[in-house]
């Protein structure tokens, strides 16, 4: 699989991103050495080998599943800008 410039150009409109002829070029021959890499990891004989998460076997760390009173409203909003009754307060960001 490969890519070409017209499908890094149409990527590139569609994602909104505004890409000058050099960076196209460049970006063409850095997509495609990357898929050429992913195509040589398909060819690994990954037969048995179990799915991991991590090279090192490691276990989650739990805490108790236990009611609280909760944190002191006070001091979690003690460097808070703005708050109102126990809840920050942020401007709006969406009209």
């Amino acid at each position: 699989m490969s890519v070409d410039t017209a499908t890094v150009r149409r990527v590139a409109r569609l994602a909104r991103i505004k890409v000058s002829d050099d960076e196209a070029e460049r970006m063409t021959h850095e997509l495609n050495s990357i898929l050429g890499f992913v195509e040589q990891l398909g060819e690994v004989d990954v037969e048995g080998v179990e799915p991991m998460t991590s090279v090192v076997s490691m276990s989650m760390r739990m805490r108790e599943d236990v009611v609280t009173e909760g944190a002191d409203p006070a001091r979690v909003l003690a460097n808070a800008p703005v708050s109102d009754q126990d809840f920050y307060t942020v401007p709006k960001v969406v009209e």
